[in-house]
């Protein structure tokens, strides 16, 4: 009989299997390699300097869980990165999430909807939220001294309606992969074998075109969204945190995620110029007002006849631009969200009221610190940018991403180091 893990479609198989409780079990604080040998075309490396999800060109599908912690001691917390650790590298490489052999008379190491299904080029993101360090004021873990600065609460901006429940967590993970039952099996597993360790406390599914397109994705407003992103030579200073921080952080980031609903039945009837004078942008082609091309640079000095400026003061990308924020620059990965329909009452005119899409753009924002990232840009933005009558931010979280692990390490091994 083989030695080889199962895969996916086997996992089924034997006889042996071990109970799992509400505790994290010795046996899953064992770290080992992944053993999967998925197709190379299908699997993301889970292992290396920095996390995957990041950098990683986006996939289809997002599914974003964050989680309260009920773990009581700091060696629960460690055994619960470890056995996360352990799934993640198995489940990006499609691997079933925990190793053993099935037994059916005890519960299952891994439930099964993604049998027969190859990664999708899974990646799985790690974060930290501000309620791992410290709960109520108090210190927690012995984590406390360990807070980044640029783990900051971020402000109460002008226009947010932020829902409790949709905000927050002491850790969150980002499962994306190409097919949306993969992503949500991701998450799936790893809320199992953290129960009693870990609650989910919100979670949010996304949808994106950036493997379907060519050049920059949709969002629901129909316009391209993501064209100032930095390239992948320039976005490592922009992302990834350095000296400037604490050493346990060093290669690793800072993800700040607002859930933002759109009215789009608002927007739907606006015409396509105001449209357009609202972005700063063409609607088909992308470019920036006055221009031909998507990514030649927007001219923010260029008037029409009447003296005005063609691309407007309030539009979108002149407000979020760099050039006219001193350089302040992130890493956009976002996800365009629908979770069905509900009762709504707008935030500008008319001040329509009834049912509506619940629909809008999940954001998420990577950075070497949001205080010079991300907040300095959404300072101004959330006053006078043109997209607010259209927009409501209902959820808010920030969390610090640590750099990636080796095989046989565990994600955040860094930080208990230090601490």
């Amino acid at each position: 009989m083989s030695n080889e893990a199962p895969s996916r479609r086997h996992f089924l198989g034997g006889t042996a299997a071990g109970l799992i409780g509400t505790a994290i079990e010795p046996a899953r604080a064992q770290l080992a390699p992944s053993d999967a040998r998925a197709a190379p075309a299908q699997a993301e490396p889970f292992y290396g300097p920095h996390q995957g999800g990041i950098l990683t060109p986006m996939q289809d599908s997002l599914y974003f869980a964050a989680f309260d912690l009920s773990a009581t001691t700091r060696a629960d917390l460690i055994a619960l990165l470890k056995s996360w650790t352990i799934a993640a590298a198995r489940l990006t490489a499609g691997q079933p999430a925990e190793p053993g052999r099935q037994s059916t008379d005890a519960p299952p190491l891994d439930t099964g909807e993604a049998l027969g299904l190859d990664p999708s080029r899974l990646t799985i993101t790690f974060g930290f939220g501000p309620d791992m360090f410290t709960l109520n004021g108090a210190d927690r873990y012995g984590l406390g001294a360990q807070r980044p600065a640029a783990l900051v609460d971020l402000p109460r901006f002008a226009g947010d309606e932020l829902v409790a429940g949709q905000c927050g967590g002491a850790l969150c993970i980002q499962a994306c992969a190409n097919d949306p039952q993969i992503a949500f099996h991701a998450i799936r597993q790893l809320a199992r074998i953290g129960y009693g360790q870990a609650t989910l406390k919100w979670v949010q599914t996304g949808f994106s075109t950036a493997n379907k397109t060519n050049g920059t994705p949709r969002n629901l407003m129909g316009f391209k969204d993501g064209t100032m992103n930095p390239t992948a030579a320039a976005a490592p200073p922009i992302v990834w945190a350095g000296a400037e921080g604490p050493a346990w952080m060093a290669g690793g980031t800072y993800m700040v995620t607002r859930r933002i609903r759109i009215a789009l039945e608002h927007w739907d009837r606006m015409k396509i110029a105001f449209q357009e004078q609202t972005f700063g942008r063409h609607k088909t082609t992308g470019a920036p007002l006055g221009g031909t091309n998507e990514f030649e640079p927007a001219n923010f000095t260029a008037t029409d006849a009447n003296g005005d400026y063609i691309i407007p003061e309030t539009a979108h990308i002149r407000l979020a631009a760099p050039v006219n924020n001193g350089g302040a620059a992130i890493l956009r990965r976002s996800y365009s969200y629908n979770d069905g329909a509900n009762f709504v009452a707008e935030r500008w005119p008319p001040w329509h009221q009834g049912i509506e899409y619940d629909s809008g753009l999940f954001f998420q924002a990577f950075q070497q610190d949001p205080r010079t990232g991300f907040i300095k840009l959404f300072a101004r933005m959330s006053k006078i940018d043109a997209l607010n009558q259209f927009t409501t931010h209902v959820g808010s979280a920030v969390f610090a991403c640590p750099p990636g692990t080796r095989e046989g390490g565990f994600i955040g091994q860094t930080l208990f180091t230090a601490a």
